[in-house]
């Protein structure tokens, strides 16, 4: 048998979590530009690793247009989004922690994802600590 092993029921071990909120956005960025909607980042400013102009943040939060006609070298990591961008005309190295990333939807329509704080800094189990089922299906999460 090929792939990737398969845990056992009682197996505890710990498997490691790769992050989904960096390929969430990346798809949901995709998604929003092929429809010719307009992509906005709503960011929280609670860390000093977030570079955004100050001006422009409201209640330690701060919305970000990055679509491809308002910003350059955009690059959505799984460490971050980092992009150059002009605020009132002059130009702003902006940097933004992957985990500080808050939402991403259409500016037009409203549609996209907002991400818990906490999603990616802990798997997900269900509520009375036990390891998930080895099937599809034992444990879903709607997303909206």
């Amino acid at each position: 048998m090929h792939g990737r092993p398969h845990s056992h029921a009682g197996d505890t071990r710990a498997v490691p979590v790769v992050p989904k909120r960096p390929y969430l956005i990346r798809a949901l960025l995709d998604w929003i530009v092929d429809s010719e909607l307009t992509p906005y980042l709503m960011v929280t400013v609670d860390s000093d690793q977030v570079r955004v102009p100050a001006d422009y943040v409201s209640e330690g939060k701060i919305i970000l247009n990055i679509s491809p006609m308002a910003v350059q070298n955009l690059e959505v990591t799984d460490v971050g989004v980092s992009f150059a961008g002009r605020f009132a005309g002059k130009p702003f190295a902006v940097h933004v922690p992957m985990q500080n990333v808050l939402a991403i939807y259409a500016k037009e329509t409203g549609e996209g994802m907002m991400f818990d704080p906490a999603d990616d800094q802990k798997p997900e189990t269900p509520a009375d600590g036990q390891p998930l089922p080895d099937k599809p299906g034992g444990h879903l999460k709607v997303i909206k």
